[in-house]
């Protein structure tokens, strides 16, 4: 998933993809190896090329972030990829054949396309349920839905693929 952040007025496009038990993370084009676990709320521990970092986010009442690790601080900007349609990044959207992830664990409630079926970026694919809230899974990209791996009342595990689209 694509995200555009502002860290201390710096512009930075960050990609994350979630692989087996790490996190791959694209800054701005370049790799980055990475593992991060929530060690107690807001506080992160994170393992960037073989360097650990204990990262503390605090929320601000403007919305954005504040980062802290040792000394430094940071302010961080995230701006959710779903609002990148309006904005004018309105023509980004992934390349390639895309699995469709869990985010979360929860229950399938809705199925809202079929295989083969044509979609548009940021179409709704299926409906997830997690703790009482329904998630709506959309598409990355325009494309066909190549295959669809789960069944309306099928649980889910976060990270779990769900379908392919191409």
């Amino acid at each position: 998933m694509k995200f555009e952040v502002v860290i201390n007025s710096t512009r930075r496009i960050i990609d994350l993809e979630r692989d087996a038990n790490a996190w791959r993370i694209s800054l701005d084009g370049e790799v980055v190896d990475a593992d991060a676990v929530e060690i107690a709320p807001n506080i992160f521990s994170i393992l960037l090329n073989g360097k650990s970092y204990e990262i503390r986010v605090t929320p601000t009442p403007t919305g954005s972030l504040t980062l802290q690790t040792g000394r430094h601080e940071f302010t961080a900007e995230v701006t959710d990829p779903r609002a990148w349609r309006g904005r004018r990044h309105g023509a980004l959207e992934a390349e390639g054949r895309q699995k469709i992830l869990a985010p979360m664990p929860g229950k399938i409630i809705r199925v809202l396309v079929q295989a083969g079926e044509k979609v548009e970026a940021g179409q709704g694919l299926l409906v997830v349920e997690a703790m009482k809230m329904q998630n709506e899974i959309r598409s990355p990209k325009g494309g066909t839905v190549e295959r669809l791996l789960v069944k309306e009342g099928q649980p889910v595990n976060a990270g779990e693929v769900l379908a392919w689209i191409d």
